[in-house]
């Protein structure tokens, strides 16, 4: 028997489905001897995919959200009239999470608030779905000290089907790939909030073990990537800027009978 035998592996490459089939319709607090086992293996396999974020380092937050600036004119008394208000950047305030209002999301249960952050101005703005014709804020992030972060990114863009059971490896890198597919799937406010149960958990894993936050690949786009921060002091606000939305465009694929 080799040390690698001994260490948590993953027992399908379809583990991932059944933990969120648990923590969803069954058991979520107490997790089964199954679930206890899919966390070690997670845990035990994480490292690969640790990176590490700079200081200075910056990320784009947005808002459906904007300011008024007034506007004035000199009259001919020299005094300056208010003759119309126009949008502008909300304040730097309006950008970070309320620390005693946090709804529940993809990486945060409901109370306990989580920085969601992307690493471009058109994903930040897709993940928070505006409407046509919407103002958004953006944010530059900028990070106050380093950080050690879980990338499940790593293999996003692969697709994994098995007819029989894969090796270790490619077993772990098909489980991997199904946790990023998790947290990539779009937060829709009419979600239960029993479908945010299973990352809620693995996030929680990730921090226990000592990691600052997670990244994932994004639904929206090709190359953005979304980041999520467990402690939101750990960024800044720097400056913002104000993008209207002009068009939405959806790609769609038909799906077989």
């Amino acid at each position: 028997m080799t040390d690698d035998s001994l260490d948590p592996a993953f027992k399908s490459h379809r583990d991932y489905y059944h933990f969120r089939r648990e923590v969803v319709k069954s058991r979520r607090y107490i997790g089964s001897p199954e679930t206890v086992a899919f966390l070690q293996a997670v845990a035990a396999t994480c490292h690969a995919r640790e990176t590490i974020f700079k200081v200075g380092a910056g990320l784009r937050r947005a808002q459906v959200a904007h300011g008024l600036r007034p506007i004035y004119q000199t009259g001919d008394d020299g005094e300056y009239i208010h003759i119309d208000d126009i949008e502008c950047a909300a304040n730097k305030a309006r950008m970070m999470p309320l620390p005693d209002r946090a709804g529940d999301g993809r990486v945060n249960p409901r109370g306990i608030p989580c920085l969601y952050m992307a690493t471009n101005d058109a994903t930040a703005v897709s993940e928070v779905r505006p409407a046509i014709g919407a103002y958004v804020t953006v944010a530059v992030m900028k990070c106050l000290r380093e950080l050690k972060l879980i990338d499940c990114s790593v293999l996003a863009e692969k697709q994994f089907i098995y007819f029989k059971e894969p090796e270790r490896a490619e077993m772990e890198e098909a489980v991997w790939s199904d946790i990023n597919r998790a947290f990539s799937a779009p937060v829709d406010r009419s979600d239960d909030a029993a479908e945010y149960a299973p990352t809620q958990i693995l996030s929680e894993l990730f921090r226990s073990l000592g990691y600052d936050g997670v990244a994932y690949k994004s639904a929206f786009g090709e190359d953005g990537y979304n980041v999520a921060i467990f402690n939101i002091d750990d960024f800044e606000v720097g400056w913002c800027r104000l993008f209207k939305v002009k068009d939405i465009t959806h790609k769609i694929e038909q799906q077989p009978d």
